[in-house]
């Protein structure tokens, strides 16, 4: 197959020291220096960093990044694209050294969000600092999983699954239509398509190695006043453990602990409820007057 994981996200934020708070008191990323001035990086594991945040005037998505195999996958995938009429620009020596990687193209899926397809990864060889979170799940099952907004669900399904490779895990429906789960690898989903009148990063989700780290971030967000989304609970599709609150521009952030692995081939299904117990919501904090 030739996408492998979610390698990265890149988004665009206006308020850059609530985003210092979040990404780094609370969920115990490494800040780390990064090739371009202004930009914080924050690292979990090999990479460089997973995730970039871009000050901005407005809020959003600039990029997911989704890692295949080598140069040579990438040109597949490139030509792949471009026979099916969807546009694709390479990245750039600049674009490439920003990312901390050997190659990359980007697109616009057919639900108007930009991603990435890249290659090679810059690896930093220290022991990643993140106090108060033993180990983030990584490896090779990427970064996480994010779901995103898309305009046009059965366009979006067919674009990631027809052309980019993902397979189906699981369905639920909500009030706009059917929320699709999709895989990559063995973690249970990488990506979520959900179906909404515009674009945008939903939801993204960390995955730490046992249960007390998921405890301690919940005793982070109390001390820190990070709005809660959704209570602790356990999931009826990938079965993770895990909270969600609301990030500072108001995506849907998951932190969670022991999610299923399955077959890459494995039957789709739909599931009915959400999770088994637990994840109550909590609506948005209001805006500041």
């Amino acid at each position: 197959m030739p996408i492998s994981s979610l390698g990265y996200l890149r988004l665009n934020v206006t308020d850059v020291d609530k985003w210092r708070t979040f990404a780094g008191e609370f969920l115990a990323l490494q800040e780390v220096p990064g090739p371009t001035k202004g930009v914080l990086h924050y690292r979990i594991d090999e990479f460089h960093h997973r995730l970039a945040l871009i000050p901005a005037e407005a809020p959003g998505l600039q990029t997911a990044g989704f890692q295949v195999n080598d140069s040579r996958d990438l040109d597949a995938m490139v030509e792949k694209l471009e026979a099916a009429g969807v546009p694709v620009i390479r990245g750039g020596k600049e674009e490439c050294a920003a990312r901390r990687v050997g190659g990359f193209a980007s697109v616009t899926d057919p639900g108007g969000n930009p991603i990435e397809l890249f290659y090679g990864p810059k690896f930093d060889h220290s022991v990643p600092v993140t106090p108060g979170v033993s180990a983030f799940v990584t490896g090779d099952l990427g970064m996480g999983h994010i779901i995103l907004n898309v305009t046009d669900i059965e366009a979006s399904y067919h674009f990631y699954v027809d052309l980019l490779g993902f397979t189906e895990r699981n369905t639920t429906e909500i009030p706009d239509g059917t929320l699709y789960f999709l895989g990559c690898n063995a973690r249970q989903h990488t990506l979520g398509l959900a179906p909404a009148t515009g674009p945008g990063l939903l939801h993204f989700m960390f995955e730490s190695s046992s249960l007390d780290d998921v405890g301690r971030a919940l005793d982070r967000a109390h001390n820190l006043d990070v709005p809660m989304m959704k209570s602790l609970g356990r999931h009826t599709n990938d079965h993770m453990v895990s909270f969600y609150v609301w990030s500072p521009d108001l995506h849907a952030v998951e932190f969670g602990y022991d999610g299923d692995r399955v077959a890459l081939e494995t039957p789709s299904y739909d599931i009915t409820e959400g999770a088994f117990w637990g994840h109550h919501f909590t609506p948005p904090p209001a805006p500041s007057a």
